[in-house]
């Protein structure tokens, strides 16, 4: 390297360059070992440290893109899972609502079809105590008949003072009867 420093140190002993190298206290030799080290100290650099920095910054980007991109992905399918997850909501609603509107009707209905049996048996309640009703007042009216047949008999013996036949009876009892009855 001496003797590149020398070459160059001989090439520029110009002499109008002298003046203006002196003037500012520069040495061209000194400038151009300088120069040659600056490119090599850079050259090492980019090779050993700056390309080694610069691919670690690029896996860097790369995976934080790829962290981008799954958290979008992430983020889609969230969205798509709160979406049928609301579809199941409604669905389930709609389905619960449905049921509820039914048992209502199955209610009304099962009330109405109460009510109507109720009714019915009240009726049939009514008409059995009529039927009673009728059944008793016919024994009361035949026994009533009997008593005022045995007593219009039991009289007219009195009064006519003979005994009177079984004949005789039924007829004094039937004149007797129709008579009250009409």
């Amino acid at each position: 390297m001496i003797n590149f420093t020398t070459f160059l140190a001989a090439a520029t002993d110009a002499g109008a360059e002298q003046g203006f190298f002196d003037t500012f206290g520069v040495h061209p030799a000194l400038l151009t070992a300088q120069f040659i080290n600056f490119v090599i100290v850079i050259f090492v650099l980019k090779k050993f440290a700056f390309g080694p920095v610069q691919q670690m910054l690029e896996q860097r980007r790369a995976r934080i893109a790829e962290g981008e991109e799954k958290l979008k992905r992430i983020e889609q399918q969230l969205a798509e899972s709160e979406q049928r997850t609301q579809e199941a909501l409604d669905e389930a609603n709609a389905s619960a609502q449905r049921l509820i509107n039914e048992a209502k009707e199955s209610a009304a209905a099962l009330s109405e079809k109460k009510a109507q049996e109720a009714v019915a048996s009240a009726q049939q309640i009514l008409a059995k105590a009529d039927e009673a009703a009728k059944a008793e007042r016919k024994a009361m009216s035949a026994e009533l008949k009997q008593e005022f047949g045995r007593l219009v008999a039991a009289t007219t013996a009195n009064v006519t003072g003979k005994v009177l036949t079984d004949v005789d009876q039924k007829r004094i009892n039937d004149e007797a009867l129709t008579a009250v009855e009409s």
